[in-house]
């Protein structure tokens, strides 16, 4: 049953449009973006789409595909939905929409998200671009996507409770077909660069552990980078650990030791190979690229410490393969999924093989998805 249809069989009417928000895979540029570094994102055909119908009246009705039942959002007490187990992202949206002046109306929303929750694929800040989408046109207001951006993080921010930084939201709402955002999260700035990969193409897995990022480690080192940056700011005039060269670092390592140094040494070794990895593409490069993710997941596993049997699994099973240039985790960590680089030709034997040796391996089975990069936000007339 499609998404209208479910509309209809939930809310007793047609649905009258479509919004949608993609989720994203980060290129490469992981755990940095609170840090200040540049990432690498790209928004992806897997996507959050919200069927919706203003109703006009003081109530949100939120359906959500496999989840039963209907939750009730009052525009008059949006602050009060923090607890809500389904439902808190969206609160949270129209909460700070609200707060930011805009005139919340009524609507029936069905949300169909193709994007696997709990993957590292941002299916919530999906979500929360797709509900702020939502909403401003339905309040018949201008929305700039920068800034549901935005909004959509302080929202999981200050609402859900995640510490996200800005990358996934950004993605979700500024992707273009084709390309991937080299973004600044400290500026905001942010360029537009072709992602031609020529005979290869990315393949996503999900390793399928289950995990949260509110109950993960991901907080934690969150605090163990800014140890590192209060450390280091002893020593250099720097605002965040992403202004550090590879050289600069080396001035200063002896300041750090444990876990922090090695928290840092992350930071801003991966800040250099997303340099590296723009020029890879810029030049056709697509084997340096390749080596760059591969780098870029020994650096997650020994020094971040946020990738797991899993993950470790799945990126060495594909690095095995003939037609694989590199393979890394993606997201928080923990579980969710890995991208890999990989002859177009040889998908289906790649997915296999890997497939089989995961399941042999770990005792359940991963997913793989066959993508492609598209617009981050639509907004369709049904």
């Amino acid at each position: 049953m499609d998404g209208m249809q479910n509309f209809k069989l939930i809310f007793g009417i047609d649905a009258q449009d479509l919004f949608t928000a993609a989720g994203r895979i980060n290129v490469i540029g992981e755990h940095v973006d609170y840090c200040g570094g540049k990432v690498f994102p790209a928004a992806l055909n897997l996507r959050c789409n919200v069927y919706g119908r203003k109703t006009g009246s003081k109530i949100i009705r939120i359906a959500l595909k496999g989840i039963e039942g209907i939750i009730e959002l009052d525009i008059n007490k949006l602050d009060s939905y923090r607890e809500l187990k389904f439902g808190n992202y969206q609160a949270g949206v129209a909460y700070f929409l609200q707060e930011e002046g805009v005139q919340i109306v009524g609507c029936d929303l069905f949300y169909d998200c193709t994007v696997p929750f709990g993957s590292g694929l941002s299916s919530s800040a999906a979500i929360e671009v797709a509900t702020a989408v939502a909403l401003c046109e339905y309040a018949g207001v201008e929305y700039d996507k920068v800034k549901l951006a935005l909004l959509s993080q302080k929202a999981e921010n200050e609402y859900v409770g995640v510490n996200c930084g800005i990358m996934d939201q950004f993605a979700s709402a500024m992707g273009k077909k084709n390309h991937a955002i080299l973004l600044d999260c400290a500026t905001l700035e942010y360029e537009y660069v072709p992602l031609e990969l020529g005979d290869y193409t990315i393949v996503v897995a999900n390793c399928n552990k289950p995990h949260s990022l509110i109950e993960s480690k991901y907080n934690v080192r969150r605090q163990e980078v800014e140890v590192a940056l209060k450390i280091i700011k002893t020593a250099k005039n720097i605002t965040c650990i992403a202004e550090l060269t590879p050289e600069e670092f080396n001035e200063v390592k002896d300041l750090l030791a444990g876990v922090v140094y090695k928290r840092a040494e992350h930071v801003v070794m991966e800040c250099a190979r997303v340099k590296k990895a723009v020029a890879a593409l810029k030049a056709g490069d697509i084997v340096e690229l390749g080596q760059l993710l591969n780098e870029s997941h020994y650096s997650l596993r020994d020094l971040y410490e946020v990738t797991g049997k899993e993950l470790d699994a799945l990126t060495s099973f594909a690095r095995k393969e003939i037609e694989c240039l590199g393979s890394r985790m993606i997201g928080g960590g923990f579980g969710g999924c890995t991208i890999s680089i990989v002859k177009k030709s040889a998908v289906e034997g790649f997915i296999r093989r890997v497939g089989q040796a995961y399941f042999d391996a770990i005792g359940y089975r991963a997913s793989f998805y066959e993508t492609s990069i598209e617009d981050g936000i639509t907004v369709t007339k049904l």
